[in-house]
């Protein structure tokens, strides 16, 4: 089955900026999606539009298509007892912040007594982005799937 609308999609892949290799499923469970839905980025998901499984192949995103483009004036005072994962913050480290749109992952700049001024851009803005995927295998989504938007199952959601 080829990859259209309401598609729930299972697939590897190593993610890299330039020679440097970010992410890899390799070794692991793949991911899962449900295509159509913004579940992953847009040049990605565009990509992937009719392929099937055992196609494997590599495209390059640029920042438009994947995290956007960095913000300079991206960065907010926050609450220490906001930030989420670790106990002791340092300038470099990644912290997930209940946002009224989810979780969102920021990165800390400076560390005071009480707050934290933090990098609001995904750390993965501004960077053009190299996937190899390998499309592992397609079936058609639930109809829980589809009214909750995403993919349920190993890779996927779970509730």
């Amino acid at each position: 089955m080829s990859i259209t609308k309401d598609t729930v999609v299972q697939f590897h892949y190593t993610l890299t900026e330039g020679e440097t290799q970010l992410e890899s499923t390799a070794g692991g469970d793949p991911m899962a999606y449900l295509h159509g839905h913004g579940n992953i980025i847009v040049g990605l998901e565009k990509a992937m539009e009719g392929k099937a499984p055992g196609d494997t192949f590599s495209v390059t995103v640029e920042p438009a298509q994947a995290y956007g483009e960095r913000k300079a004036d991206a960065s907010q005072r926050i609450s220490l007892k906001h930030l989420q994962g670790a106990k002791k913050w340092r300038p470099g480290m990644m912290a997930w912040v209940e946002t009224d749109k989810g979780q969102r992952q920021v990165t800390v700049v400076k560390v005071g007594k009480f707050n934290a001024d933090c990098d609001l851009n995904h750390p993965l803005a501004g960077k053009t982005l190299t996937f190899d995927i390998e499309i592992i295998e397609t079936r058609p989504a639930t109809a829980e799937e589809k009214s909750h938007g995403h993919a349920h199952g190993v890779g996927g959601h779970h509730h």
